[in-house]
C-alpha cells in the first residue's frame, strides 16, 4: 500500500523529498497509511474539493479488497 501512495504523491507534488509516509494497524484489521508532505504541496495532493485525494483513497480499497483488507488514508 505504502509504495503506491508513494508513487501517486511524488508524481503530483513539488518536493518529493519532503514525502513521508507511515503504516499502522489501527483496532482490528484496519491499515492506516499517514501521509505527510510539505505544507505548499498539501493542496496538490488534496485536490479541488478533495478529489485528487478521494481518487487515492479509490485506488487504495481497490488494492486492500484484492488482498483482503481494509484500508484507511490519512493526509497530516
Amino acid at each position: 500500500m505504502k509504495e503506491l501512495v508513494e508513487y501517486i504523491v511524488k508524481s503530483i507534488v513539488k518536493e518529493p523529498d519532503q514525502v513521508n509516509i507511515t503504516e499502522e494497524n489501527d483496532d482490528g484489521d484496519i491499515l492506516v497509511v499517514k501521509l505527510e508532505v510539505a505544507p505548499e504541496d498539501k493542496g496538490r495532493v488534496i485536490g479541488k474539493q478533495g478529489r485528487v485525494a478521494e481518487a487515492i483513497r479509490t485506488l487504495l480499497r481497490v488494492k486492500a479488497a484484492k488482498e483482503e483488507t481494509r484500508v484507511r488514508l490519512q493526509i497530516l
